[in-house]
């Protein structure tokens, strides 16, 4: 038999893939983008009308529109969304007692479903259509896909047509023979992510940054206003042949690329090649990584590996937080007991920076934040609000970045690294911080005021 006539036969509808979902079944949707459509529509439209099935748990993360399931009545009794990396959208079902977060090291998430999981009733997700050889292309999230499907009893594939196809080195696709079943859905446009609106904090950070990215440096960035700045300077700059390693592929790196800052032609690995574990953008990324040679999609264990960052020369990482205290413990995923995003690969990257020979680590923070009471406080703090995760720990911190400048924290003691802080704190809160600092013991008497 074929693989078209193997597609043929295992080709059902929406409505009929999603029967074999069952009470206290764990479904997996996969990661940003490739969360299913039309399977979730048709799974939501079966959830609402048999009241039995109950106790459905989903998996998934980085959700770019509200999963369906998500909408049907008493969904709090009924079902679990669980997040590896929260979009805003989770945020909101998290207080709304439906989602919760998964704890995790980005990077070591393969290995959780082959060993700690180890069991997936229902894998579904969307999937570029399956080429001459059988197989259908991961797209843009290549991530910990593979693994999801080695556990999985189920996996049904939701063919998109406008889903890009990554080229990559390996794990980054699935054959006919090992999906269950294939659905052809209305093939909507994939989700887009428009670049945030860059801030003038985010652009003076980035004025800090940029100035320390040598010529064949080799990039992450993170998501926000901050990244978007750094990647516009740096198309505006003398800069050249940057390489690309990053967790999350946005619309930035495409921008540089295309005024010929990236050629990857001094990395010592993957030379040439941009790589990255997934993406989120606009159309224009989405058009420019589709069937891409110098774009290479590869699994997160490959990707985020400190081994494999650490071997890239001049690695540069730039991420953000959400709170720095004083002892430089870094908060990026809560504020206090509110979740925000998620770990994602902040601590990979961090640390594969610092084991590159010339690499850099750079947390960027602004330096205040309005709260709903209308205050302005500050993101630097005397220790992080009770409740906050620490995502880097004050041993892993290098650079930290505001507005008000660039200070280095590793080998600093406490009194060195309270100092530092402060100076890159708004000068409003300067004096109430130095008094937090001496009540906490980390003021040495000679310090600058």
């Amino acid at each position: 038999m074929n693989v078209q006539d193997k597609y043929q036969k295992k080709r059902v509808t929406p409505s009929e893939a999603v029967k074999v979902v069952k009470s206290g079944d764990w479904v997996d949707y996969g990661l940003c983008v490739i969360h299913p459509v039309a399977l979730d529509q048709a799974l939501a439209r079966r959830l609402a009308e048999e009241p039995s099935l109950q106790d459905v748990n989903f998996r998934g993360g980085i959700a770019m529109w509200q999963p369906e399931v998500t909408k049907i009545p008493d969904a709090k009794g009924r079902i679990t969304w669980n997040s590896w990396h929260s979009s805003g959208i989770e945020r909101k079902l998290m207080e709304a007692g439906i989602g919760f977060y998964q704890p995790l090291r980005y990077s070591e998430m393969l290995r959780y479903y082959r060993e700690d999981i180890r069991h997936v009733d229902v894998a579904m997700f969307q999937v570029s259509p399956m080429d001459r050889h059988g197989y259908f292309n991961f797209g843009i999230s290549a991530s910990h896909m593979a693994a999801v499907c080695e556990v999985a009893d189920i996996i049904i594939v939701e063919v998109n047509e406008h889903m890009p196809v990554c080229l990559g080195g390996h794990e980054t696709g699935i054959s006919i023979d090992q999906v269950t079943m294939v659905v052809e859905g209305e093939n909507p446009p994939i989700a887009e992510m428009p670049s945030g609106k860059i801030g003038e904090s985010d652009k003076i950070m980035a004025s800090f940054i940029v100035p320390e990215i040598p010529d064949g440096a080799c990039l992450q960035l993170g998501i926000g206003g901050i990244s978007d700045a750094v990647g516009m300077l740096i198309a505006q700059s003398e800069i050249k042949d940057l390489g690309i390693h990053t967790e999350m592929y946005v619309d930035s790196f495409v921008e540089m690329a295309l005024q010929g800052k990236v050629t990857g032609a001094r990395k010592s690995i993957n030379r040439g090649r941009q790589v990255f574990t997934f993406a989120a953008g606009t159309k224009k990324l989405y058009d420019y990584v589709h069937d891409n040679p110098a774009i290479m999609a590869a699994p997160v264990d490959y990707v985020n590996d400190i081994r494999v960052i650490s071997s890239l020369e001049k690695f540069i990482s730039v991420n953000n937080a959400v709170e720095v205290d004083l002892f430089g413990q870094v908060a990026s995923e809560t504020s206090g007991t509110r979740h925000i995003s998620g770990a994602g690969g902040q601590l990979d990257f961090v640390l594969g920076a610092y084991l590159s020979p010339g690499g850099k680590s750079f947390i960027c923070c602004p330096s205040t934040f309005k709260g709903k009471d209308g205050i302005v406080k500050s993101r630097l703090v005397p220790y992080i609000t009770p409740g906050g995760i620490i995502t880097a720990t004050r041993a892993n911190i290098q650079y930290l970045v505001t507005e008000y400048g660039l200070v280095n924290l590793k080998g600093t003691t406490t009194w060195q690294r309270a100092e530092k802080i402060i100076s890159v704190a708004h000068p409003d809160f300067r004096d109430k911080l130095i008094a937090d600092a001496e009540k906490m013991n980390i003021w040495r008497y000679s310090n600058k005021r």
